[in-house]
């Protein structure tokens, strides 16, 4: 089967939110479909941010991948970030994740980037396999964040996930 990548459009925010669901509750992410919803029409409208894309096999969409893009003087310039790549289960482990991992790859020579980061979940063997083969390394630091806004907010006001 042919795999194929289809820059997101407005059109597809309802599919691409469904598939961030399904994502999310793999690794008990907190999700909140206005929040998703109102970031992916975001990204999609202005492409300085970053690029979404379908993932296709024979046809059907069966999956996702972000790249958002920063500047980095220790990098030397633009560089691009990895921030989601989601295939459905019934299609991992049959190669389309490398594949798109390589276009990721080839897009980032195309827009000029210097540096292509992602992150992977220590338990995502099968993920960190892949990364590797395709030449990341693991850092030594340790990437740390604070939010200044919460994608779940519980009755109380608190997130566990902060």
């Amino acid at each position: 089967m042919q795999i194929g990548f289809q820059p997101a459009s407005q059109a597809h925010v309802p599919l691409l939110a469904e598939f961030m669901q399904r994502f999310y509750a793999i690794d008990h992410y907190p999700f909140d479909e206005g929040i998703v919803r109102d970031a992916l029409v975001g990204l999609i409208a202005n492409d300085s941010l970053g690029r979404i894309w379908l993932i296709e096999w024979g046809g059907i969409a069966v999956g996702y991948v972000v790249l958002t893009f920063s500047y980095s003087l220790e990098y030397g310039g633009r560089n691009a970030f990895i921030d989601e790549l989601y295939l459905e289960e019934n299609y991992r482990g049959q190669g389309i994740g490398t594949e798109a991992v390589r276009f990721i790859e080839e897009m980032c020579q195309e827009l000029g980037v210097k540096a292509l980061h992602l992150e992977v979940e220590p338990g995502n063997i099968r993920g960190q396999s892949l990364y590797r083969k395709r030449g990341f390394k693991m850092h030594e630091r340790h990437l740390m964040t604070r939010r200044f806004a919460f994608l779940c907010l519980s009755a109380g006001g608190d997130n566990p996930q902060s």
